[in-house]
């Protein structure tokens, strides 16, 4: 996915400035494509050059003017365009992972540290996404693309339940390759 897509996602809510968009973006799609503010201006330029988005300035007193984002109907078009194309699976590269294949000449302690300070990341991206679930999307009648939304939530939290389980089964592991290690290098522990 490119990061014009994504904001012209977001767009298909509401009109936004790019304040509004970016921190929509953070609490959203973020959580699955990331993008600095900066670059998120950036691109909304291009979109706008491309007749993608429009801007329309909103006169406000005492403080800037408002400017706010629009997807247009060629915007439109180009999402539609862009949803018919098959998705790739994403690149996938995680050194914590690849310290795994050397497990016998690593530090264990500073693994296990990694391991359990991602496990709290998950278990953090796990509680955030329960939150999001209950405060939005349950008990409720739920438009269109809140139903994707919330499937895509779905995804996110089988995700980071999934995560953590293999995390506390890898540090389990890890524990008994440490005595396994300690043993062989002083059989008479």
């Amino acid at each position: 996915m490119a990061l014009g897509e994504a904001i012209l996602v977001c767009l298909t809510e509401r009109p936004m400035s790019g304040y509004d968009l970016a921190k929509n973006f953070d609490a959203s799609i973020g959580f699955f494509w990331r993008a600095s503010h900066q670059q998120i201006y950036r691109e909304l330029g291009k979109l706008r050059e491309k007749g993608f988005v429009e801007r329309q300035e909103i006169n406000q007193s005492g403080k800037p003017n408002r400017i706010l984002h629009t997807i247009t109907p060629n915007g439109r078009t180009a999402l539609l365009n862009w949803s018919k194309k098959p998705s790739r699976q994403p690149a996938f590269k995680d050194d914590l992972l690849v310290k795994l294949y050397a497990i016998e000449d690593i530090d264990l302690q500073t693994l296990k540290e990694g391991l359990a300070m991602r496990m709290e990341q998950h278990q953090s991206n796990l509680s955030k996404f329960k939150r999001i679930k209950e405060r939005y999307y349950t008990g409720r009648e739920l438009s269109v693309n809140q139903k994707g939304k919330a499937i895509a939530l779905d995804m996110g939290i089988e995700e980071q339940m999934s995560r953590i389980q293999w995390l506390d089964q890898a540090l389990t592991r890890i524990d008994d390759i440490h005595s396994e290690l300690k043993n062989a290098r002083d059989p008479k522990l």
